[in-house]
């Protein structure tokens, strides 16, 4: 199984844009699916995750910017990043964990968001 991130590029301070994660292969539903982050020189934090129920958490830096979203039966999360910011540049991983059952901990391989001021 592997997990298949795209959507990164080069948008200005104030746009948008629209990362997508997608998990090729069979697999169960993921409990948490979920969005991080890791600048340069930092290290990876989270960014949103959002529940098999669709409830969701997000980092006090994204609130209210960022909207993380999934479809079950096509196994994918998105994540909307809305008011982007020079501080929201970064390398975004998406991750799908399951706990129960057939568990598993799967990561992309990352898309590069580069916000100019």
């Amino acid at each position: 199984v592997q997990l298949q991130a795209s959507g990164g590029g080069l948008v200005q301070a104030g746009g948008s844009l629209r990362l997508s994660c997608a998990a090729s292969g069979s697999i169960f539903s993921a409990d948490v699916m979920g969005w991080y982050r890791q600048a340069p020189g930092k290290e990876r934090e989270l960014v949103a995750v959002i529940a098999l129920g669709r409830s969701a958490n997000y980092s006090d830096s994204v609130m209210g910017r960022f909207t993380i979203s999934r479809d079950n039966a096509m196994k994918r999360s998105y994540l909307q990043m809305n008011s982007l910011r020079p501080e929201d540049t970064a390398v975004y991983y998406c991750n799908m964990k399951r706990s129960r059952g057939w568990t598993y901990d799967y990561w992309g391989q990352g898309t590069l968001v580069t916000v100019s001021s």
